[in-house]
């Protein structure tokens, strides 16, 4: 949550991926640099204006679900848990 580790290693089990190519393409789907992945400043900046989701969420920002579908969106992903949620709202 402080980087953007955990949306690599989403993206290397999703798109079956070894974990440089899946740092370049999460770099590229958030237009930042690969070595900027690792600083949490700038991944602070980039998780919080994408909606994805930090550390200490502050009064309006998103959460659980929301930032899911925000991550899936951005990097397009098939999540699982979004793929239930929308059946089951009929979405």
């Amino acid at each position: 949550m402080r980087t953007a580790g955990d949306l690599v290693g989403r993206v290397q089990l999703a798109k079956k991926l070894r974990i440089k190519e899946a740092k370049q393409y999460v770099a590229d789907k958030l237009k930042v640099g690969v070595d900027e992945l690792s600083d949490p400043v700038i991944m602070s900046e980039v998780r919080t204006d994408l909606g994805f989701g930090i550390m200490m969420p502050l009064g309006n920002t998103p959460k659980g679900l929301e930032c899911k579908f925000n991550i899936a969106r951005a990097l397009d992903l098939d999540i699982n848990c979004l793929n239930r949620f929308k059946h089951r709202a009929g979405l």
